[in-house]
């Protein structure tokens, strides 16, 4: 007798590749591929906007000293516009009424000037700060007329003693001064659209009509001359911005991180 033994062996099954996605957070998707882990992280930035539109203010600092200086009067109206992202036109109006009580001399100025030019911020805001830090230009034009009170006669000999002032009264009308400033200044906002800031300028006269036998040592918008062509200047304003409109600094798209093994 013969016996025989038979196994019937099944063909192997072709492999299929298996993949699976998890999508359980949707800014997130996990691929899983032969033993291999490919992760894509997908972020929406956010939308920045800036401001952009007119501030408008006065000078603190000369409606202030019309109320303790007896001998002084003035008002200023101060602006900016924003033309870009650093770059603001700005401008000055006002008008002065002053008595310069000199060593030699005492005399009264008034008239009206306007300065026009650009401010540069140079401080970089962040979130939603729209404080500033500036330096710019300024071109400045006054038309005035001044007034010799009295002045007195320098005397050599001092043996009968010092000569009374004589006064005078008499009056120059028609006088106009340009001039070019640079300033530098400081704007914060404290509350909604309400900021605060001072400036320091640094003036230099382009032109100045001025008498034969008067020398404008006060300017309106230019200030004390000091003898020369220079001059300095400051403000410390309150301004109050109206926005117009705003432009994106960062449009809407999607940052893909590279993907990471």
């Amino acid at each position: 007798m013969f016996f025989a033994n038979a196994q019937r062996k099944e063909a192997p099954k072709p492999k299929i590749k298996d993949t699976v996605t998890v999508n359980t957070v949707p800014a997130k998707t996990v691929v899983v591929k032969k033993d291999t882990v490919i992760k894509t992280d997908t972020i929406i930035a956010p939308v920045k906007t800036d401001r952009y539109g007119l501030r408008l203010g006065i000078d603190l600092f000369k409606l202030s000293r019309s109320f303790y200086d007896k001998d002084y009067k003035g008002l200023e109206l101060v602006g900016d516009y924003r033309w870009s992202k650093k770059y603001y036109i700005a401008a000055e109006v006002g008008n002065e009424n002053k008595t310069t009580d000199d060593a030699r001399l005492n005399f009264t100025t008034k008239g009206s000037y306007i300065r026009v030019g650009f401010d540069y911020n140079g401080y970089e805001n962040w979130l939603d700060m729209e404080n500033i830090i500036s330096i710019g230009m300024r071109y400045g034009f006054s038309t005035f007329n001044q007034q010799l009170n009295n002045y007195k006669i320098y005397n050599t000999n001092q043996y009968f003693g010092e000569i009374p002032p004589v006064t005078s009264g008499q009056k120059y009308n028609g006088l106009t001064a340009s001039w070019i400033e640079v300033v530098a200044g400081m704007k914060a906002k404290v509350f909604n659209n309400v900021f605060m800031g001072f400036s320091l300028r640094f003036n230099r006269l382009i032109t100045n009509k001025q008498p034969n036998n008067f020398e404008n040592l006060y300017i309106p918008g230019f200030n004390r001359t000091y003898n020369g062509d220079f001059g300095v200047g400051f403000n410390y304003t309150v301004t109050y911005f109206v926005p117009l409109y705003k432009k994106k600094v960062k449009p809407a798209e999607e940052v893909k991180k590279t993907p990471k093994k």
